[in-house]
Parts: C-alpha cells; structure tokens; sequence
C-alpha cells in the first residue's frame, strides 16, 4: 500500500495529466479479498484530482492455467465456488481496453468494469471439455477440502489462505458484474470463451507453460 501512495504522490507532484488505473471488479463496494486495496487506491487517485479512468478487470483466463494442466491430464476441476459466477477475461483483451483508453478521448473521470460472459465453474468446465474432446467433471468441495487438495498438489501452505479467500469471494458473487464496459472498450465482443480457452490449450501443449 505505501508503494501506491508513494506512486500516486509523485503522480501528483509530476502534474501528472490523466492515470488510467488497472483495478479489481466492483472495487468500491465489494467484499473480494482483492477489493480492499484496490479501493484504497482508488480513493487516493481521486484525492488528488487527477483525472482518471479506473479500468476494473475481471478474472483472467490464465489464472486458471494449473487447473487448465491438471484437466489435460484427467484430473476432475476442483472448486469450493459454488454458484459463483465469474466473467472470466483474456489479458490480451484487457491490455487492448487499456490501450484504447490511453490513446481515445472522452475516457475522463469514468470507470470501466471489465469483464467476459458470467459462467459457473461447471460453465467453465464444460466448454473446456469440449475444447479438449472430453468431459472434465466438476468436483464441488467446501473450503477445507480444497485448502487440502491444493495442499495435496504442491501448492506451498503460505498460498493457501489467498486460494481459499479467492473461492469463497467467488462463491458470494464478488466477481458477478454484468457490463458490456470491455465490448465498448474494444469496439467487438470480448474473445469468447471456447476461443480464449484454445488459446490457452495451445499454449500449455506448445510450451508447457
């Protein structure tokens, strides 16, 4: 936090013109565990004046790359999320709103929320499966299972706590913002999720990673 407040005071002695800020869903008013300093953010940038465009982004695709890996090789989708819905987003795409915000007129004082079609963990599941020509079943356990699974995978015990908070922000809705905000950002339809998830197949079969 003091690194953003150092930032956003130099932005402010330099006379800085106009910061574009790359926040989180609803971060002005939502309990995801991510949310909090984002907001504190937010709020120091408008003390300031400057004017600004706070471009909130969705969950990315590539966030879920490990869990992408894990259903390759016939491992079920883990999640303790619930019903959550999430509108899961490529960077690329994110990246591209940005540029367009940064190079466009008429982005003064706006907040932009970023994100793709809402989808459920089984949604999301399910159009991967028909990516990758099989079925991925959705295993839906409770937040102590799955610190256990994780657990059970590699993930070092310090990560844990952040895995857990970010199913359960899921699961009560932090990430369910319906907005077209990225497809007017973009001038065409966010990457669709059967494309974005091929992408991501391709990748991780050509890399590795």
């Amino acid at each position: 936090m003091k690194q953003h407040k150092n930032a956003v005071s130099a932005a402010q002695r330099a006379q800085v013109k106009f910061i574009a800020y790359t926040s989180v869903t609803n971060a002005s008013e939502s309990q995801f565990f991510l949310a909090p300093p984002h907001r504190a953010r937010e709020e120091a940038i408008l003390k300031t004046g400057i004017p600004y465009s706070f471009l909130r982004n969705n969950w990315y695709f590539e966030n879920e790359i490990n869990s992408i890996k894990g259903a390759m090789a016939g491992a079920a989708w883990i999640t303790s999320a619930g019903e959550g819905k999430v509108g899961w987003v490529l960077r690329q795409d994110l990246a591209e709103a940005a540029a367009n915000v940064l190079i466009g007129e008429g982005h003064v004082n706006t907040v932009y929320e970023l994100s793709g079609k809402l989808m459920t963990q089984e949604e999301f599941s399910s159009a991967l499966g028909e990516v990758l020509g099989k079925e991925v079943p959705v295993q839906q356990v409770d937040d102590a299972a799955y610190a256990d699974i994780m657990k059970g995978a590699g993930v070092p015990e310090a990560y844990l706590p952040m895995l857990v908070n970010m199913q359960k922000g899921i699961r009560d809705g932090g990430l369910e913002i319906d907005s077209n905000d990225l497809e007017k950002l973009l001038g065409r339809p966010a990457t669709p999720i059967n494309e974005a998830l091929n992408q991501i197949v391709s990748q991780i079969s050509q890399t590795g990673n």
